[in-house]
């Protein structure tokens, strides 16, 4: 059976390996990027606290030695279901089973200045782009004679207050009050602030409501300004402008506030579900096709009981689909029964910074904060990475960074856009 997995996050490669080894399929990852990437941990890499390499790992090197699976760098431009072809912007594929594994993708909800000037935080080469973007404001603020101008480069506004949000605000303010100060005297006596800003009245609003509690103070002890049910609504001139008719000056708004999925050309319509997510069946497949399947961010599932409006797009579920599929399909060639997937929630945790943490966990109901959860938080995160290599690097630099408060990794290296980029780097 030829099996086709578009997208290489946690479902497509946890998939791609339950049927490694197995003969009677014939398996192709395709993916935009040559690695996989750890997504929880981008926002270490866009602070220079993780170099990239620490939570990333290239896909033939981790399948070099499984003769069933091979990789393809390509991105897909559309799917012929007449005749099972995937056509990518390098070349076609024939498959048996199609499975998009794509993720999602930052969603501004139609603000095209939010678009264009915000520094989004979804992929490895965003964090890249950020950690450049702001270290060389910081660079800049430190020559700065204007001390109106100066704030603007100094004071960040995080968009979302999610995990994500939540984390990566800690994380400056941290900064802000230690390893910045050590380095840029400069600014030692220069006013700056972190904001997080949510539509909603409360942070980290899957999680409980002692979380989100905890959450608040801590970020607040921190001196993070947490501004709830407040949305923006545009981003110009270096001016956050929110619904309620407030402003923040600031060069640097990070937008963590939503994410969408992708639809493709050659998929029926109908297909598609809430937020642009495919409508799958309890075993993955997608509405109105016949060998087509989506996994974990790119789909929704109505058809567990527990989560009737569909699961959250978190990565236990695109792990958990994966695996459930690669059993299914190996239940198919043995002629065995079908397996409907069902969710099995191990809880949710946010880091919020040295020390500090929430985690909740569902059976039994327990909270748990500060140096227990951030134990828990590092542990759970560092043994998901996906190699021996990539645990010992994220280990190494967290304890230096623990134990001396500071890490060296803060310098801007970035391509030299002056040069023509080559023409087969542009065709693939």
């Amino acid at each position: 059976m030829k099996i086709v997995i578009i997208g290489g996050g946690f479902a497509g490669i946890n998939l791609a390996q339950d049927l490694a080894g197995n003969k009677n399929f014939d398996v192709t990852l395709v993916d935009k990027n040559n690695y996989n990437f750890f997504p929880p941990l981008i926002y270490q890499v866009a602070t220079a606290f993780l170099e990239p390499s620490s939570i990333s790992y290239p896909f033939r090197k981790f399948f070099s030695n499984k003769e069933n699976v091979s990789f393809r760098l390509g991105e897909v431009l559309s799917v012929r279901m007449s005749d099972n072809t995937v056509v990518l912007n390098n070349g076609e594929l024939q498959y048996d089973r199609l499975v998009f594994a794509t993720g999602a993708e930052t969603n501004y909800f139609g603000m095209e200045n939010v678009r264009k000037n915000a520094i989004p935080m979804k992929t490895l080469n965003d964090a890249i782009e950020m950690r450049n973007k702001l270290l060389q404001r910081m660079e800049k603020a430190a020559i700065c004679k204007n001390s109106r101008e100066r704030r603007k480069y100094l004071n960040i506004v995080v968009a979302g207050g999610g995990p994500t949000g939540v984390e990566v605000s800690g994380m400056f303010a941290e900064m802000r009050n230690g390893v910045l100060l050590k380095e840029y005297p400069e600014l030692s006596t220069s006013v700056s602030n972190v904001y997080l800003v949510d539509g909603g009245d409360a942070l980290l609003a899957p999680m409980s409501k002692k979380s989100q509690q905890d959450t608040y103070d801590a970020l607040t002890k921190l001196g993070v300004v947490v501004k709830l049910n407040t949305r923006v609504v545009d981003y110009k001139d270096d001016t956050v402008y929110f619904q309620n008719g407030d402003t923040i000056q600031s060069k640097n708004l990070i937008w963590a506030a939503g994410v969408s999925a992708k639809t493709f050309e050659g998929i029926p319509p109908e297909s598609f579900g809430r937020g642009k997510r495919f409508s799958v069946n309890a075993y993955n497949k997608v509405e109105l096709t016949d060998n087509i399947y989506a996994l974990g961010d790119t789909c929704i599932q109505l058809t567990d009981d527990a989560f009737p409006q569909g699961h959250p797009q978190v990565a236990q579920v695109a792990i958990q689909q994966g695996k459930n599929l690669a059993k299914n399909f190996i239940n198919e060639i043995k002629n065995n029964p079908l397996k409907a997937f069902k969710y099995k929630d191990k809880g949710s945790m946010a880091i919020i910074g040295k020390n500090k943490a929430v985690a909740d966990l569902p059976k039994p109901e327990m909270h748990f904060k500060g140096f227990i959860a951030w134990a828990m938080w590092l542990f759970i995160h560092l043994m998901s990475l996906i190699s021996y290599r990539n645990r010992a690097t994220t280990f190494y630099n967290w304890m230096v960074a623990y134990f001396a408060k500071d890490h060296s990794l803060r310098m801007i290296i970035r391509p030299d856009k002056s040069r023509k980029k080559d023409k087969e780097e542009v065709k693939v």
